[in-house]
């Protein structure tokens, strides 16, 4: 009988202890599963927002076909006042109405610069046809300018172009001048050495 009840003694301590010992290995499992598969999910999303993050920087803007070329002749200086122009001719297949030509003038005081759109004359190019531009500055007020863009239509949307240079400066003219000089009058109004008063040579 005792040694019975030494042997159930033992065996029940060595059960429970096997019982407890599966019970954490299983709650182990459980949490390295659980956690490797918090730290996927979180990779993936990472990883799925990073290409679409990058796939949005990346994507190329849709490229437009020019409508027109805009030429830009050189700057002409008449007095105190620079005259800035050029042309614009309708290269596309349909017709642009109310087309301006829009500039960006630096002023020379503090280097600010401001945009200024210039009217086409005429304003409505048909297809191939060309129109001219012009705008008076003063010299001494603005510095440089710069083509920018290009709109037409009545809420002066933007239209793709290709530019280029126009005409060039004409060469400035030179006035010539006739200069007088006064030469020095001989002794009686004559020369040293003429026919009626020979000059002796030693």
């Amino acid at each position: 009988m005792p040694d019975s009840f030494h042997e159930q003694i033992f065996v029940a301590p060595k059960g429970s202890f096997g019982l407890r010992l599966v019970a954490g290995i299983s709650a182990l499992a459980v949490t390295v599963a659980v956690f490797i598969g918090y730290a996927y999910l979180r990779r993936h999303h990472a990883e799925n927002s990073a290409a679409v993050s990058t796939a949005q920087r990346k994507a190329p803007e849709p490229k437009t076909s020019p409508k027109a070329i805009v030429l830009m002749d050189d700057a002409l200086m008449q007095g105190s006042k620079t005259i800035v122009g050029g042309s614009v001719r309708n290269t596309s297949g349909e017709s642009l109405g109310q087309v301006s030509v829009e500039l960006e003038l630096k002023h020379r005081k503090d280097g600010t610069a401001e945009k200024k759109l210039v009217a086409l004359t005429p304003s409505q190019l048909e297809p191939g046809q060309e129109g001219r531009y012009s705008i008076e500055l003063k010299a001494q007020e603005y510095g440089s300018v710069r083509l920018v863009g290009l709109r037409a239509g009545p809420d002066s949307s933007p239209v793709a172009y290709t530019s280029s240079s126009g005409q060039k400066r004409p060469p400035e003219r030179l006035e010539s001048k006739t200069i007088i000089l006064n030469r020095p009058s001989s002794k009686g109004g004559e020369f040293l050495n003429s026919p009626d008063n020979p000059a002796r040579v030693p």
